[in-house]
């Protein structure tokens, strides 16, 4: 067992520098699953009104119950994370059996490293959440008006909350995990790296059904948002897989578009790596659309939640509204959407980077092959600094297509409610929106270029 536990912490400790993305993700979501439960204690220790001091308690049980809707986006960005995490080491598990090792003992590795992971983005984000109180209570403060005091607050409460829930998310992947490496045959662990993920796509008439039915789709879906807006968030869920699906179809349209158009410029295609950076996207794109589509329409949704939660807390900052208790009223819901808004943007610019990792991860090869043949270094990093912007940058244009239809219904909502400066809040959650995105996609190409370039 000891040297079982050994092996762990070392591969926990070299994986730590290729998958710094993943890691630095756990640890975010910890921190705002953690700040989010707490938030009410932020609001305890301020001098409230026992008009705010009831809005406060009546909200508790909402925020709790919000939170539960919080942990199953992280099950599935963690799932997803495994994912990659477990296919990317699939060659490591073949060796441990090639040495002798059982399916038993590859299991309690596999199972250790994840308890591993989990203790260590748990304590860093409880950490950073307790260092940051002074700054998420001053954010709730904000939303709820109320007079704020710089204090650093620990909520046991929270941290046992967080801990709870970290804790059967993380059991429920380490068991999944082990059963999907035990019940692999050996051939097929060695070879899982270097098969990549493909979908079939269809001939003349099938893209043709495609955009119809991606056409009907996007139409229903645009025009209950802007024409019958109780509708579209009384059926907000059903509406939200319909965007989904018509986006991986688009995607996948238009990028077949683009690379057909980009070989019939031959003088321009053939030039450099033009044509395997064509080819990569394309591919790319075949075999993952459904997973870029959820994220364009993971960030069109944060967008429009975090628009929501400014306009429905600082936008009705007004004394007219804050002397009518219209504002006190809203701020659990304007709270509400500012956080749940920040997590789904966390959680879509994640997969997307863990998307691209794995997309390295089966054009390592590729990448190797090019440099036996002559090519340079510093071409095959321009390639895939192209790929990991492109991959980064239509999902957010996509985004900006689906939040035309979706902030004209929060325009609505807000006007109707009397709301201040809806322009501005809306300017400055894109701008936020596009910043992270950013930073995210600079962090994705180094590590997509380290493990494209490792073997060159």
């Amino acid at each position: 067992m000891g040297l079982y536990l050994k092996l762990a912490f070392g591969n926990v400790r070299r994986s730590a520098r290729d998958y710094s993305v993943y890691f630095a993700t756990l640890g975010f979501a910890a921190c705002l699953l953690y700040s989010f439960v707490a938030s009410s204690d932020y609001l305890n220790r301020l001098d409230l009104s026992p008009d705010q001091m009831g809005v406060v308690a009546s909200s508790g049980d909402i925020l709790q119950a919000f939170s539960i809707f919080t942990v199953l986006v992280f099950l599935f960005l963690v799932r997803y994370a495994n994912r990659f995490l477990l296919r990317r080491r699939s060659r490591e598990f073949a060796l441990y059996k090639l040495v002798g090792m059982d399916r038993g003992a590859v299991s309690c590795v596999l199972v250790m490293e994840t308890a591993c992971v989990g203790v260590l983005a748990l304590a860093l984000g409880v950490l950073l959440g307790v260092a940051l109180s002074p700054a998420f209570g001053a954010i709730t403060a904000f939303v709820f008006d109320v007079p704020w005091r710089p204090m650093v607050v620990f909520s046991s409460q929270s941290a046992v909350w967080t801990s709870g829930c970290f804790a059967a998310v993380f059991a429920l992947n380490a068991f999944d995990g082990a059963r999907n490496i035990g019940r692999r045959p050996l051939i097929e662990l060695i070879a899982a790296e270097r098969a990549p993920e493909v979908a079939s796509t269809g001939g003349r008439l099938a893209r043709g059904v495609q955009v119809a039915v991606a056409a009907v789709l996007l139409a229903v879906v645009w025009g209950a948002c802007v024409f019958q807006p109780v509708y579209f968030i009384a059926f907000i869920i059903p509406m939200g897989f319909a965007a989904c699906f018509a986006t991986a179809l688009v995607a996948r349209i238009v990028v077949t578009g683009w690379a057909a158009r980009a070989r019939r410029r031959t003088e321009r295609y053939w030039w450099g790596l033009r044509a395997f950076t064509v080819r990569q996207v394309e591919a790319r794109v075949a075999s993952s659309s459904m997973a870029l589509a959820c994220v364009c329409v993971l960030i069109a949704v944060s967008v429009c939640m975090m628009v929501a939660g400014f306009a429905f807390s600082v936008g009705m900052h007004t004394p007219e509204l804050v002397s009518q208790g219209l504002a006190t009223s809203m701020a659990p819901i304007g709270f509400i959407g500012i956080f749940y808004g920040s997590v789904f943007l966390l959680s879509a610019v994640a997969v997307l980077s863990l998307q691209q990792l794995s997309g390295a991860a089966d054009a390592r090869h590729a990448y190797a092959s090019l440099a036996k043949l002559g090519c340079e270094r510093a071409d095959m990093a321009l390639s895939v600094r192209k790929q990991v912007l492109l991959c980064f940058a239509a999902p957010f244009a996509g985004a900006m297509v689906h939040d035309v239809f979706g902030l004209f219904l929060v325009a609505f909502l807000a006007f109707a409610l009397g709301t201040s400066g809806f322009f501005a809040i809306t300017g400055g959650v894109l701008l936020f929106t596009a910043a992270l995105l950013a930073v995210y996609g600079v962090l994705t190409s180094l590590a997509v270029e380290r493990l494209c370039l490792a073997d060159v």
